[in-house]
C-alpha cells in the first residue's frame, strides 16, 4: 500500500541540493523535516532555507511572507525521529552506493509502511539502491537538478521493481512543487540529461586531445555558431570538471585524456580558480571571431546519437529527451528536435566516417538512429524523424488549444528563457495560426508561461546562428499574427521586451498586470526592432514617443504604457484574469464575420486618406446588413435577449 498524499516531507542531507528541495517543498506547503547527520550541518541546512526565503520574499517570487514558509521546515539530527511521519522520503546523500544503501535501509526500518522513499541520486542505479529496502515498489528516482529553487527539471527514474502507483503519486509531488517531471523508464546509468550533455563536453575534449581544436574556438563555436548559452570547456569548467570525471568511473567508458589531467592536477574549474580557463584572471577568454573551423557537427551527432539510444531502448520518449536537454542541460534545442532539423542522414553519416577512421565505439551509431534513417525518417524535411511533423505540430515551445468557446489560446513556454523567441518558437506558433480553422477560432489569446514574463524577447544568441533568409521568418510569424482573420489578445504579465513587445503590438488588444514591463531594448545590443516595432509602435503612440522607446531602449511600467496608449488596460494581478474573461467573452461571443470586417477596416484604414478609409467602412457596413448575424442582432434586440451568432 503507498501512500495516496504527500503531506509530510522528509529530506536526507542538508547540504546545497537537499535544503534546496526541502525548501521547495516548504514553498508547495507541505511540512518539512530536513535532517543531517550533526547538529551543526541541519543549523546550516535551516539557514541557507531561510536567507534564500528572505530573498524569494524580496523579490515577490513566493505567495506567503518568508516566515510563515520557514515555519513549515524543521531540523533532526536522529534519522528515526525524522522518517517517522514521512510520506516521502527524499535522499540527498554523497554519491556513494554504499552510503546510499546503508541510508535506505535504515530508513526503511523506521519509516511508515506506506511511505515513498526516493533517491535525488545523479545517476546510480535505483534498483541497487532499492535493493537494500524491504519495499522495493515503493523506492524511485527524484532527480532535481542544481539550484532546486531556480531549476524547473526533475528527473523521475524507475527501478526494476517501481509501482505504477509511485510512479503516479510521485508525478503528483512533482506538480504540486511548480516542477517539470521527465520520465527514465530505465534505470541506466546516468539517466537521460547526463548522457546527452556529456558527450557535449567529452567529444570536445577529445578533439582538443587531438590537437583538432583549441579551447577557444570549440566555445565560440558552439555558442556563436550554434547558439549554446556556454561553450563545452566553460560548460564544464562551470559545473566541475571532476563531475564529468566522477561520471564515467562508474562505467566502462574513458574520460578524455584532458579531463583526467585536470582533475589529476586538482584543477577543477570555477570552483577551484583553476580549469580549462584562468578563473582568478577573467575565466572565459573567447570571442565570435573564433572558431571558424570547428567541427560542431562531430559534437552535436554524438549527443543526437545518445538521445537514439535512449529513445531506441526504452528509455525515454522523443519529448522526455527533448525538456530534459532544455531545462536540464539548458541547451537552445531538445538533442532529437535538433538531430530532425540537421538531418538523421547527415548525423548517421557524421558517425560511420568517425567510426570507420578511428575505430571508436563511441561513434558507433545506435540502432535506432539507422532504423529512423533506413525507413525515410530524416527529420523536419522528410515529414518524420524522431517526431512526425506530417500534421499539427510537433509543438516544443508553445501550448495550444481550442476551448469550447473557440477561444485559440497559445502560450509561449520556453520559461528556461524566460519565454524568449527563437527561429523554431516562431515558427511553432507559425504553424498554429496556419492549421487553425476559421470556422471554430473566435479569437486568439497569446500568453507566456510561468509568472515572470510574456515574453523577452528574441534568443540574440541563436539568432547569430541564423541566415538572412531564416531571419525573414521572425517578420513572417509576426506579420501572420496581425493580419489573422480573427481578433487577437496579448495577455501580458511580468516581461514583454523586445521581440515580445513586437508580437503584443501585432496584436489586436493588449492587456496586462501593473507589475509588467514593457520595452525596445534591441538598440542596447547595437540594433533595431526587427519584427514590424518601429512601424507599428509609431503608429500607435506618435513618431516622438516611438523614438523614445527605441532611442533609449528603455523599458517602460505598464502604468505608462497605458497612459501611451500600448496597452488597452493595465490591472492588477488579482483582478488580471477577470479583466482578460470580460474582454474574451464579448468577443467569443460576438459575430465572427463583423468581428472580421471591423478588424479589416480598422488595420487597412490607418494606410489610406480619410475619405479611402469612410470608403472602406461604408462597404463593410453594406456587406454586414445581408448577413444572418445582423438579423439576429436586430431580432434580439426587439427582442431584449442576448443575440446567440453563428
Amino acid at each position: 500500500m503507498v501512500v495516496s498524499d504527500i503531506e509530510n516531507v522528509t529530506v536526507l542531507g542538508a547540504g546545497s541540493m537537499g535544503h534546496g528541495i526541502a525548501e521547495v517543498a516548504a514553498i508547495a506547503g507541505h511540512d518539512v523535516v530536513v535532517r543531517d547527520i550533526e547538529q551543526e550541518l541541519v543549523d546550516e541546512g535551516l539557514d541557507n532555507i531561510e536567507w534564500s526565503l528572505g530573498k524569494l520574499d524580496e523579490k515577490g517570487q513566493i505567495d506567503e511572507p518568508a516566515e510563515a514558509v520557514f515555519d513549515r521546515v524543521e531540523g533532526e539530527v536522529d534519522l528515526a525521529a525524522a522518517v517517522s511521519d514521512a510520506d516521502l522520503v527524499v535522499e540527498a546523500v554523497p554519491e556513494n552506493m554504499d552510503l546510499k544503501r546503508d541510508t535506505f535501509s535504515s530508513v526503511d526500518e523506521h519509516a511508515p509502511a506506506d511511505a515513498i522513499l526516493a533517491s535525488n541520486t545523479s545517476g546510480l542505479s535505483i534498483t541497487e539502491i532499492a535493493a537494500s529496502t524491504d519495499r522495493p515498489s515503493q523506492v524511485i528516482g527524484t532527480h532535481f537538478f542544481n539550484p532546486p529553487v531556480k531549476m524547473d527539471l526533475v528527473e523521475v527514474v524507475y527501478g526494476e521493481e517501481t509501482s505504477d502507483e509511485t510512479i503516479d503519486v510521485v508525478h503528483g509531488f512533482v506538480d504540486d512543487l511548480g516542477k517539470t517531471a521527465i520520465d527514465v523508464k530505465k534505470d541506466v546509468h546516468g539517466f537521460i540529461v547526463n548522457n546527452v550533455m556529456l558527450p557535449f563536453i567529452e567529444e570536445a575534449a577529445w578533439m582538443l586531445d587531438e590537437g583538432e581544436t583549441t579551447v577557444q574556438d570549440a566555445d565560440a563555436a558552439m555558442v556563436y555558431r550554434r547558439g549554446y548559452p556556454m561553450g563545452p570547456f566553460e560548460l564544464a569548467d562551470y559545473t566541475g570538471i571532476d563531475i564529468a570525471y566522477h561520471f564515467r568511473q562508474d562505467t566502462d567508458v574513458q574520460s578524455p585524456p584532458p579531463i583526467a589531467e585536470q582533475v589529476e592536477a586538482d584543477e577543477l574549474g570555477k570552483k577551484s580558480g583553476q580549469g580549462f580557463y584562468d578563473w582568478e584572471d577573467g575565466g572565459p577568454d573567447y570571442g565570435p571571431d573564433d572558431g571558424d573551423e570547428f567541427d560542431t557537427l562531430r559534437v552535436e551527432a554524438r549527443m543526437i546519437n545518445e538521445a537514439a539510444r535512449l529513445v531506441g531502448d526504452d528509455v525515454a520518449t522523443p519529448d522526455d529527451v527533448d525538456l530534459g536537454s532544455r531545462l536540464g542541460a539548458r541547451f537552445p534545442e531538445g538533442a532529437c528536435r535538433l538531430g530532425d532539423q540537421i538531418g538523421l542522414d547527415a548525423v548517421l553519416d557524421k558517425l560511420r566516417t568517425l567510426h570507420d577512421e578511428t575505430g571508436a565505439d563511441r561513434f558507433e551509431p545506435a540502432d535506432y538512429l539507422v532504423e529512423l534513417v533506413e525507413d525515410g525518417h530524416t527529420g523536419v524535411d522528410a515529414g518524420q524523424g524522431f517526431h512526425d511533423y506530417r500534421g499539427d505540430g510537433p509543438y516544443q515551445y508553445i501550448n495550444k488549444r481550442v476551448t469550447d468557446r473557440g477561444v485559440l489560446e497559445i502560450e509561449f513556454d520556453r520559461t528556461e528563457r524566460l519565454n524568449a523567441f527563437s527561429d523554431t518558437m516562431f515558427g511553432e506558433v507559425a504553424t498554429a495560426l496556419r492549421n487553425a480553422d476559421l470556422d471554430e477560432v473566435s479569437c486568439v489569446v497569446f500568453s507566456g508561461a510561468g509568472d515572470r514574463a510574456f515574453s523577452a524577447g528574441a534568443d540574440i544568441t541563436g539568432f547569430m546562428t541564423s541566415s538572412p533568409t531564416e531571419m525573414m521568418d521572425v517578420d513572417e510569424t509576426i506579420q501572420l499574427i496581425d493580419e489573422f482573420d480573427r481578433p487577437t489578445i496579448a495577455k501580458i504579465d511580468g516581461f514583454c521586451l523586445g521581440a515580445g513587445l513586437e508580437i503584443s503590438l501585432a496584436c489586436d488588444l493588449r492587456l496586462a498586470t501593473e507589475d509588467s514591463v514593457l520595452g525596445a531594448p534591441e538598440i542596447n545590443l547595437g540594433l533595431i526592432p526587427g519584427g514590424g516595432g518601429t512601424q507599428r509602435l509609431t503608429r500607435l503612440v506618435g513618431e516622438g514617443r516611438a523614438k523614445e522607446l527605441v532611442f533609449r531602449g528603455e523599458q517602460i511600467s505598464a502604468d505608462r504604457a497605458e497612459d501611451w496608449g500600448i496597452l488597452n488596460r493595465a490591472v492588477p494581478a488579482d483582478e488580471f484574469d477577470d479583466t482578460v474573461e470580460a474582454f474574451v467573452s464579448d468577443i467569443a461571443g460576438g459575430p465572427k464575420t463583423a468581428l472580421k470586417v471591423a478588424k479589416r477596416v480598422i488595420d487597412d484604414g490607418q494606410d489610406t486618406s480619410l475619405q479611402a478609409g469612410l470608403d472602406l467602412e461604408s462597404q463593410g457596413f453594406g456587406l454586414l446588413t445581408t448577413t444572418d448575424d445582423m438579423v439576429e442582432g436586430v431580432t434580439a434586440f426587439r427582442d431584449d435577449r442576448e443575440p446567440e451568432f453563428e
